[in-house]
């Protein structure tokens, strides 16, 4: 154990502790949670949800921030840096705080010659987790992993749950329909606590758990509501109203439902973490995150998305079609083996001129030339193109040779996919005939 020093030591050796990547259940982290006294006196929202669920985070994180307060901020995965994981006061943590809390987690879980076992997820959870109570934070934001009853964040009892949108994913692990997922994501319920739906159309299942539970479930159409033009919109809710807000800086028409489940959960919260309307507009104007529909100015321009299910890719497509005329979309691609990728190509593929298809560096992935002939398998475009590439660095640097100034490339999948390209930091594209 004297040899771990570093934070990638300790990463390391967390990939080697447990025989399974994800092995569901609350018993063997919350066993050491307790060992090592993990608590919070200060509010804990938790957001599950199949997407949306980092945006939610951030636009919370953003606000809250705006009106002073000290948040902690745990979501997952990360795109370049493992301290990305954990934001403290807006910045990313300290990788020597994380070094000495999982030398805590490793004393605990070893305590009176009963070791515990515990996955990557797992462990490293509970050594943010420890350096959020040590931190004196004023709020703790925390995203689900996957799921929400059996993920390992829901050993903390949470003051304001909120669940964004319900779609398929995981299914091997959550469940086949949109009801059995939607149960495992009402896991984060807690009697007497509100619980902010903000997906339209939640499964049943949902609304049954609130019930059965008896959270104080805050729906949106009933208990809150949108509206507004091409300039403003506006917010409508218990008690509360905001009117002539600047769209979120998140760009993307579904940031809008995000960001209603955010003032929702802001309006629950109200007597412990009141928020002037001026932090809201401020919050935001000036919320980032990289990675959700970010649009990077240059020639060609360059957009990065995470989006890696059927409902995300969805959503990306929409947003591509609303940007106007290209003369060439090109594509960097990569995803893990285990996602729905029939319906995700044929949603984006008739906006796609020129596919990069792209090897990512973990087992779970889908290799490129399986990608490449799920594609081909489906695609009717005789003006369509595709080649694989190892790397998602090497797939981009084709993708510009291949561009014109006027067109744009697209960059989405997994995490791996669009963290791959940002390795050396966030590229800035000049067209050849621009370079000197």
């Amino acid at each position: 154990m004297e040899t771990l020093n570093t934070l990638e030591d300790w990463l390391a050796y967390c990939e080697q502790l447990h025989p399974k990547s994800i092995d569901m259940g609350l018993e063997r982290v919350r066993t050491v949670a307790q060992r090592m006294d993990i608590r919070f006196a200060c509010p804990v929202i938790t957001v599950a949800g199949t997407n949306g669920k980092g945006s939610t985070c951030a636009m919370l994180e953003a606000i809250l921030l705006q009106a002073g307060y000290r948040t902690g901020v745990f979501t997952s995965p990360h795109l370049v840096h493992f301290e990305e994981r954990l934001r403290l006061k807006g910045d990313p943590v300290n990788a020597m705080d994380l070094v000495a809390a999982c030398a805590r987690v490793e004393r605990a879980r070893g305590l009176n010659d009963a070791e515990i076992s515990l996955t990557y997820f797992e462990f490293t959870t509970l050594a943010i987790l420890d350096v959020m109570a040590r931190s004196g934070l004023d709020v703790v934001i925390l995203e689900v992993g996957l799921g929400g009853r059996l993920d390992a964040v829901n050993i903390i009892d949470t003051d304001c749950a909120i669940i964004t949108s319900i779609d398929l994913d995981h299914m091997e692990l959550l469940g086949a329909d949109r009801e059995a997922i939607g149960y495992e994501k009402a896991g984060i319920m807690r009697t007497g606590r509100p619980v902010i739906v903000s997906d339209p159309m939640p499964p049943q299942s949902v609304l049954d758990r609130a019930l059965e539970v008896g959270a104080d479930l805050w729906r949106v159409g009933e208990d809150f509501n949108v509206s507004g033009d091409k300039q403003q919109w506006g917010w409508a809710g218990r008690g509360r109203r905001y009117s002539g807000l600047a769209y979120p800086a998140l760009r993307g028409a579904n940031q809008l439902v995000n960001a209603a489940g955010v003032l929702a959960a802001l309006a629950a919260l109200r007597e412990r973490l009141p928020v002037t309307a001026q932090a809201v507009r401020n919050g935001f104007a000036f919320v980032e995150l990289p990675g959700r529909f970010q649009i990077i100015p240059g020639q060609p321009t360059l957009v990065l998305d995470v989006a890696h299910n059927p409902h995300s890719v969805a959503a990306l497509a929409a947003n591509l079609d609303a940007m106007g005329y290209f003369p060439t979309t090109h594509a960097v691609f990569g995803a893990m083996a285990d996602k729905d990728l029939a319906p995700m190509l044929a949603r984006v593929n008739p906006l796609i001129d020129r596919w990069y298809f792209t090897d990512l560096p973990t087992s779970r992935a889908a290799s490129a030339v399986n990608l490449q002939t799920q594609w081909q398998a489906q695609n009717t475009r005789k003006d369509a193109s595709s080649n694989t590439f190892a790397d998602p660095m090497q797939a981009l640097q084709a993708a510009i040779e291949a561009a014109d100034p006027t067109d744009r490339i697209v960059v989405f999948g997994s995490f791996y996919t669009v963290g791959g390209v940002l390795q050396q930091g966030v590229p800035r594209l000049h067209a050849k005939h621009l370079n000197p």
